[in-house]
């Protein structure tokens, strides 16, 4: 069995593949730190099971499989969440994950599943991977040699007749992203929302141009390629988190204008505005006070937290009190001290354990940090506490 693990903590990833591969030396087991780093390994290996961290840097793991299912539909999902995620987590089964993982992972709950992932691949015929398989090279088979085609150059002795009789009037649907930067998740967004919109509305399929650009050949009747582009426009703004452009040819009658009608494109793209989510610097805030709000235990560095929701520290800061009213290191410390408030109630841990769960290593620092802010040490909180149910258990 094939499996990728998706999780931005080291530890973690490491230890489930440690498990796994102690206990199923026969599986073969990818590692991801990241949404943009699965969906690279999703386009090259066969994958059968996926366990993915359910809140990480850049995209949620929600948002991953609700993207990738469409042209991964037999890759089985189990999400990793902590227990403040669960929501999310009932969100993951809904929506068609297999199962869930709450943080701290045991180790016989992890080979429980993957046993029983192993068992179900073993029932699913050799005929249906291997056919699998087949579907996924002729794609990017396609895609090399119709690439190569529409740049004008050599493709050898390969036929491209079964393709021209397939599409004897079509539009080029051409959408441009502004990075300097690698963009694979980006790829693999646009990827599968275009194709995805073109299986509702007609039929064609979609190629990547080059590290900036995808283009889709589609076949669909006028009026619906305007309810494509719509659909299109709508999907890019809520998924990608840099600007983009969409641009569209005229219909075309004669496969042979392909080459020249993409350079048309191409130069058109220059003087063609941009677009992004007006709304991206609330959901990239919401999604940043999640993150936090998950991992109160972790690194909460400006440029951690920065990095989770792809924007610049110095932007991100900005943009945090903006939207909140508050600065981010500030934020952050009410944020864990009140989680420490709720921790103390707790008269079985000790000081120390309340710091470390909220992500301070030094109770010293802790301690002070809390009489900054309520006046009182934690000792004292929670000698306040306890006076306060012995007074209410007398007056019982």
């Amino acid at each position: 069995m094939n499996i990728l693990v998706v999780d931005d903590e080291n530890v973690i990833r490491s230890g489930i593949k440690r498990t796994i591969q102690t206990h199923c030396p026969e599986c073969r087991i990818w590692l991801a730190a990241s949404a943009d780093e699965a969906v690279v390994q999703l386009r090259n290996e066969p994958i059968d099971l996926l366990l993915s961290d359910i809140m990480m840097p850049g995209m949620s793991g929600l948002e991953l499989m609700k993207l990738a299912k469409p042209q991964h539909p037999h890759v089985r999902w189990v999400f990793i969440s902590a227990r403040s995620e669960f929501a999310y987590a009932q969100e993951a089964l809904r929506l068609g994950a297999r199962d869930y993982l709450l943080k701290p992972i045991g180790k016989e709950r992890i080979l429980e599943l993957v046993e029983r992932f192993q068992e179900e691949l073993r029932l699913e015929s050799e005929q249906t991977r291997a056919e699998r398989g087949l579907s996924m090279n002729l794609k990017y088979l396609r895609e090399a040699v119709f690439q190569r085609w529409a740049a004008g150059l050599d493709i050898g002795n390969f036929d491209m007749k079964s393709l021209i009789e397939a599409f004897t009037s079509f539009y080029l649907v051409m959408i441009t992203m502004d990075a300097d930067c690698p963009v694979h998740l980006e790829h693999f967004i646009i990827d599968n929302v275009l194709t995805e919109l073109i299986d509702r509305y007609g039929q064609g399929f979609v190629i990547s141009y080059d590290a900036q650009s995808l283009l889709g050949m589609i076949t669909v009747p006028e009026p619906s390629l305007s309810l494509l582009m719509n659909d299109l426009r709508s999907h890019l703004r809520q998924y990608l988190r840099i600007p983009f452009q969409v641009i569209s040819s005229e219909l075309i009658e004669d496969f042979n204008l392909v080459p020249a009608e993409i350079r048309r494109l191409r130069q058109a793209s220059h003087s063609h505005m941009y677009e992004q989510d007006e709304r991206g610097g609330d959901r990239a805030i919401e999604t940043a006070i999640q993150y936090i709000k998950s991992h109160f235990n972790e690194d909460l560095s400006l440029e951690r937290v920065a990095s989770v929701v792809y924007l610049n520290p110095v932007y991100f800061s900005q943009l945090f009190k903006q939207k909140t009213g508050q600065g981010y290191k500030e934020f952050v410390i009410q944020l864990r001290l009140e989680q420490a408030k709720r921790l103390l109630h707790n008269p079985s841990l000790k000081l120390a354990d309340v710091a470390e769960r909220i992500g301070y290593q030094d109770l010293r620092h802790f301690s002070q940090q809390f009489r900054k802010r309520f006046s009182l040490t934690p000792s004292e909180y929670r000698q306040q506490l306890q006076a306060n149910s012995a007074q209410l258990n007398g007056n019982g």
